[in-house]
Order: structure tokens, then C-alpha cells, then sequence
């Protein structure tokens, strides 16, 4: 059979695309919410979590190329990819409800745990998600197709981070819902006296009307010379009976039972669990729906020092390495900042939620059409005009004020849909490297190829976690200090504006570097192919 030529089932596309949907339950749970979890919630300091990103990630991507090897020689019934994708699917579930748990601990204790967790996390990750990419590359032998199914992970990707961004919050709400007394008191027409209490101390609640539109005024602020100005909700601890007083304008008609306040830890915890088990059983689906069908050439024997040889002379796979990084980093400030920029410029975290959405559903659509611009216009070609467009539409929420719900938005729809081409097209390109070094050298190390897209995921994101940590602590930015975020707003706005678009222009520059265009391509698709038919002849 000239395998060349086999399509891939529909069926088999579909079920490989949910193991992205699982793994970006994970990674956008943890890129998008961990940040504000750990600072607002878990009480860290936000240069503390800028460096626990960096150092751990770092870390734990030298360990990406040790998973790569590990997998280029698993042997097993099943292949060398696909068991591990079994193996790893409950205790990734598990981890990833550990980094939300919050146990009660002193600062330092926080700290330890804090590592402790992330650690064990992205130690479990790797070994399911190098497997996991390396997968792709063995499943077909045609670029093209790869191209193909590079679209309909990213699709499972983006549907997956959708679940995750766009339920979360209501799922927090839903758990983290306290039973406390209100007493609601008017004082004109549109403008209340609201009382809160309750029986325990909860480290970290959020009050706002059920609709969202109300505006709350301390009375007596917690925390002496708090900028008291009026927002969508507040964020605050509570003491056990112990009342807390707002004044609450711009809906009528309010009654205690049109007040929510949530208990975040809980509601963060209790969410986070329901997702996990999503997270195993999508991966198990993976696993029973996929096959590996490209062999490494016969008569290759295993030698480590040749793969690693191959490795570093595979320009290819060397820029693709930067480029991982970097668009990593644009793409991760992107997502650590959104819940930050939406609770503290916007006052609105819930709508956060609906914005998170929109991006996923403007991602879904960027990937779909990834595989016939990139036949048109070539990999290369449209990976540097996306990186452009969406770098320049970012730029634009410089101008946007707290309440330009409107152009904030349709900014970051559009610079989402541009951005929706980097991974479907970076995952896609690595398994155009391996067939380089297959083509150059006679030899094929899938695993440690695709061990530079998890090693540049987690790298670029702990560089994007840093830089959102330091930037916040330059502005002395203290979640649990209302007077501290809000002088933290013109970070914030630069870490949602202009800082990801200078990333973009230098990601552009360097992929203008980028060695194999699509005649090549065609071409080195050829030669392996008429390689393998006489191997089998």
C-alpha cells in the first residue's frame, strides 16, 4: 500500500483532536487562571509566581528533550507514542487538581507547595504531551495531511480551551457560592445600602449584583486609604461576623436574593475537579482512536549521540525552536493577563468568560482555514504574515478605556483569529523537520523532534509568566490590596496591549529565516516515499 496516498479517517482526525482538547484544559486552565489563583486567591506574591514560572518551566523543558528520547525508544503492542498518552491520562487529571487545592499553610509553606504541585504538574504533562505531538507526525507520512490533522488538533485545542475558559468562571460562581446574610437598605430610587456577614472567615470573596451592572462603594473601606472608587463588584476577605457595608447604584429594584458572593477558593477548586475528569477521559479516547503508521527507517539502531547529532545540525528544527518560544510568549501574556485585565480595568470577571469565548470561536475558525492558506501561500509565508497582522490588531487595546466593551472585543477577536495559525502550523512544521533529518541524514528521531514544541509550550509560557509577574510587581500590584491594583492598571494595560506585539514583530523576523518552503517539502515528501516503497518492496 503506497501510504502516501491513505486519508486519514475522519473518525481517527476527531479522536486525535481531543487529546488536544484535553491537554489545553490543562495548559489554558493553568495559563489563564493559575496566575490570578495564586496572587488574588492563594495569597503569593506576584514576583514570587513570575519566577516559579520561569525556573520551573525551564526546568521542566530540559526534561522535554530526555521525554523525546525516552519515546523514540518505548516499545510496546501499542507503538512508542500512543501508551503513553494511556498512562499519563489520570495522573494529569490529577495534578492539575492538585495546583488548585489550597491547603492551609503559612507564606513559606505556600511557596514549597506552590513548586511542589507545579512541578509534579508539568513533569506528568510532558510525558503526555510529547508523546502526544510526536503522535501527529506517525500517523501519516504526507505533510500535507499533516497539515490536515494539524488543523483539527487545534480545533480540538481551542474547543478545549473554550470549555475551560468560558465555563470556569460560572463554575466558580456556581461552587464558591456562599450562604451569607445580606441586608439590603434604599436609599433613592436607584441607589441601595447593602450589608454583608458571615459565620467563617473566607480568605477571598467577590460581591457584585447577579446582572452585573451595579456599582459598589465602600462605605467604610477594609484597608485604611483604599482608593474607594465606584466598580462593577469588590473583591475582599471576610472576617466570621463581621458586617461589611457598600453603597450599590444603578439597579432598581434590589433585593438580597439579586447579590452574589462567591467564595473563589472553593468555586477555583471545586471546578478545576469537574474538568479533570474530562481532561482523563478525553485522553483515553485519544489513545483508543489513533494508530502509528510511519516506522523508523529499517536497520536503524538505536544511538543517542547520533539523534542528538542530527538534532543540532537540523536547522530546520533549530529555528522552529526559537520560533516556539517566542510566539509561546506572545500567545501566554496574551492569556495570563485577561481575567487580571478584566476583574481589575473592567471590573467585570464574568465577562471575561464571554471574551474568552469569543477568542476560542475566532481560533476555531483561524484553524480551519490554516490548511488551504498554508497549500496557497505556503507554511513560512503565512505563519510571518499572521504573526504581523495579529501583533498589529493587539496593539490597538492601548486605546480602549473601561467601558469600550465593544472594541475590546472585536480587538481581540481579530487578533485571535491571526493567532489561531501559530500552533496549527508550528506542530505541523516539526513534523517537517523530522522528515528533513530522515531526509538528510537516514535516520528519524520523531520523539526528540517534537520534543522542542512542549520544551518551547512551557519555556515561552514561564517567560510570559515572568514577565507578567515582574511588570505587575514594578507597579505594586497586591491582589489583596484594592489600592495596589488599581495603581497596577497601567501595567496591566501594557501587558494586554503593546509588550505582546514588540513579541510578534521579533517572532516575525526570525521565521523569515525558516529554511523549508513548500517545493522543498514536495520534494524531500517524494524522496521518502520512494524510500519506504522499496524498503517494503
Amino acid at each position: 500500500m503506497n501510504l502516501i496516498n491513505q486519508k486519514l479517517k475522519f473518525s481517527e482526525k476527531i479522536g486525535y483532536a481531543l487529546g488536544d482538547g484535553a491537554a489545553n484544559i490543562a495548559w489554558r486552565g493553568v495559563a489563564t487562571f493559575l496566575f490570578i489563583f495564586y496572587t488574588d486567591v492563594f495569597g503569593l506574591n506576584p514576583a514570587v509566581v513570575g519566577v516559579l514560572f520561569l525556573i520551573a518551566r525551564f526546568g521542566d523543558g530540559i526534561i522535554d528533550i530526555l521525554m523525546g528520547i525516552v519515546c523514540d525508544r518505548t516499545n510496546s503492542k501499542y507503538g512508542k507514542f500512543r501508551p503513553w498518552i494511556l498512562w499519563t491520562a489520570v495522573p494529569l487529571g490529577i495534578s492539575l487538581s492538585l495546583l488548585f487545592t489550597t491547603p492551609n499553610l503559612g507564606p513559606t509553606g505556600k511557596v514549597i507547595y506552590a513548586y511542589a504541585t507545579y512541578l509534579l504538574f508539568f513533569l506528568i504533562y510532558t510525558a503526555n504531551n510529547i508523546p502526544y505531538g510526536a503522535l501527529m507526525a506517525v500517523m501519516s507520512p504526507d505533510d500535507k495531511e499533516r497539515t490536515s490533522l494539524g488543523s483539527y488538533r487545534m480545533v480540538g485545542a481551542f474547543t478545549g480551551g473554550m470549555v475551560v475558559q468560558g465555563a470556569l468562571l460560572f463554575l466558580v460562581a456556581h461552587f464558591g457560592n456562599i450562604d451569607p446574610t445580606i441586608n439590603v437598605q434604599q436609599l433613592d430610587a436607584k441607589k441601595y445600602e447593602v450589608t454583608v456577614s458571615t459565620h467563617e472567615d473566607i480568605k477571598n470573596v467577590n460581591i457584585k449584583t447577579k446582572d452585573g451592572i451595579a456599582l459598589f462603594t465602600w462605605t467604610n473601606p477594609p484597608v485604611k486609604d483604599s482608593l474607594n472608587v465606584p466598580t462593577i463588584g469588590k473583591s475582599f476577605s471576610m472576617e466570621a461576623n463581621k458586617e461589611y457595608s457598600f453603597v450599590v447604584a444603578g439597579e432598581e429594584k434590589l433585593v438580597a436574593k439579586n447579590i452574589s458572593i462567591i467564595d473563589q477558593k472553593r468555586g477555583y477548586s471545586s471546578a478545576i475537579y469537574i474538568m479533570s475528569v474530562f481532561l482523563s477521559l478525553f485522553l483515553m479516547v485519544t489513545f483508543a482512536t489513533t494508530k502509528e503508521r510511519v516506522q523508523p527507517p529499517k536497520g536503524q539502531k538505536t544511538n543517542l549521540v547520533k539523534d542528538l547529532k542530527d538534532l543540532v545540525r537540523n536547522r530546520p528544527w533549530i529555528i522552529l525552536l526559537f520560533i516556539g518560544i517566542l510566539f509561546n510568549v506572545y500567545n501566554s501574556i496574551k492569556q495570563g493577563i485577561v481575567v487580571i485585565y478584566f476583574s481589575h480595568y473592567l471590573h467585570n470577571q464574568l465577562l471575561a468568560a464571554s471574551f474568552m469565548i469569543g477568542l476560542m470561536l475566532a481560533s476555531i475558525a483561524g484553524a480551519m482555514i490554516t490548511a488551504p492558506l498554508g497549500k496557497k501561500y505556503g507554511k513560512r509565508n503565512l505563519f510571518i504574515g499572521a504573526l504581523i497582522f495579529s501583533g498589529f490588531v493587539n496593539s490597538l487595546f492601548v486605546f480602549c478605556g473601561p467601558g469600550d466593551t465593544i472594541g475590546i472585543f472585536t480587538i481581540g477577536i481579530i487578533s485571535e483569529f491571526g493567532a489561531a495559525v501559530f500552533p496549527t502550523l508550528f506542530f505541523a512544521m516539526l513534523g517537517d523537520a523530522a522528515d528533513y533529518s530522515e531526509f538528510k541524514n537516514g535516520r528519524r528521531a520523531t520523539g526528540l523532534v517534537y520534543s522542542a514544541g512542549s520544551f518551547a509550550t512551557k519555556f515561552g509560557g514561564g517567560i510570559a509568566g515572568a514577565i507578567i509577574g515582574f511588570v505587575l510587581a514594578a507597579f505594586h500590584y497586591n491582589g489583596h490590596d484594592e489600592l495596589s491594583i488599581q495603581g497596577a492598571v497601567p501595567g496591566i494595560i501594557m501587558l494586554m496591549s503593546w509588550i505582546p506585539t514588540i513579541v510578534a514583530i521579533i517572532t516575525a523576523a526570525v521565521m523569515s529565516l525558516y529554511p523549508l518552503d513548500q517545493k522543498k517539502m514536495d520534494n524531500i515528501t517524494l524522496e521518502l516515499n520512494n524510500r519506504r516503497a522499496n524498503e517494503r518492496a
